[in-house]
């Protein structure tokens, strides 16, 4: 689990809900359905209105990339490259072609098998990088989802205000009902706002974040299939692939990784 965004999220809303309640405002009075309703679905309504139903839908599992780590970290795909270094050292290339479908991710199982099958380097990078720009498009949707919504939470929220300011002018008979009935109105403002700078758009700068990372991931998955479509000696793989875990969060630059036996490069 995503710690920080964890922690981010209870922090702004025991910010806000908290200076509220100090202040003297009663919680209840931060409750309203009404203005939740027009808000959430206002916003829903327009993003979807902006986007495909694959890119909404996509952008909903996206929620889970911001809330989650990666189950695989870098330094466990760096022994994983290893291991395939290794063994095609020792057995051929080819002894790869069963290691192909328990492969990790997608992107390396499809790598290595182009490695088996014996494309040329240059090809298989051509290729690749095909895939690399299409993940790197398909990945930026769903923070622009995220950002779409943070751009339409604040002024469906006064829209939400301007509808209850109607409701109270409606009842200026009535002056002691004004002082809470723009109080409620305003409501939809205050839900709007914070959609928008609590959730939505640190969301799409999370989901962002979480993107490039990726990204790097998936080059240093190219690299390394390179090196052992080259014949490269794994120690120098390992070497080269080291350098991309400095990217990673926790991770110093130059590391080493760690080595099981049966990943071990034969003097």
């Amino acid at each position: 689990m995503d710690i920080a965004t964890i922690v981010g999220i209870l922090l702004g809303a025991f910010a806000v809900i908290g200076g509220a309640v100090l202040e003297g405002l009663p919680f209840s009075s931060l409750t309203q359905p009404t203005a939740a309703i027009i808000v959430l679905g206002g916003t829903i309504g327009a993003t979807t209105l902006s986007f495909s139903l694959k890119a909404i839908l996509g952008a909903g599992k996206g929620v889970m990339k911001v809330i989650f780590e990666p189950k695989t970290t870098d330094a466990e795909v760096v022994r994983e490259i290893i291991g395939y270094a290794n063994k095609a050292r020792k057995e051929g290339l080819i002894s790869l072609e069963s290691e192909i479908p328990t492969v990790s991710d997608d992107f390396l199982r499809k790598a290595l098998s182009l490695a088996v099958d014996g494309t040329d380097s240059k090809l298989l990078r051509e290729t690749m990088e095909v895939a690399l720009d299409h993940f790197e498009h398909e990945g930026l949707q769903d923070a622009k989802v995220f950002e779409a919504a943070g751009g339409y939470s604040p002024t469906i929220g006064i829209i939400g205000a301007v509808l209850g300011l109607i409701h109270v002018m409606e009842n200026l008979s009535d002056p002691s009902k004004l002082g809470s009935g723009i109080a409620v109105a305003f409501v939809a403002t205050v839900y709007g706002v914070s959609l928008a700078n609590l959730i939505f758009l640190p969301f799409a700068n999370k989901l962002k974040m979480k993107h490039q990372r990726e990204m790097v991931t998936k080059e240093m998955m190219l690299d390394g299939v390179l090196g052992i479509l080259e014949g490269i000696n794994p120690r120098i793989i390992e070497e080269k692939l080291k350098g991309y875990l400095s990217h990673e969060p926790g991770k110093k630059a130059g590391e080493p990784v760690k080595e099981s036996k049966e990943n071990a490069v034969p003097a």
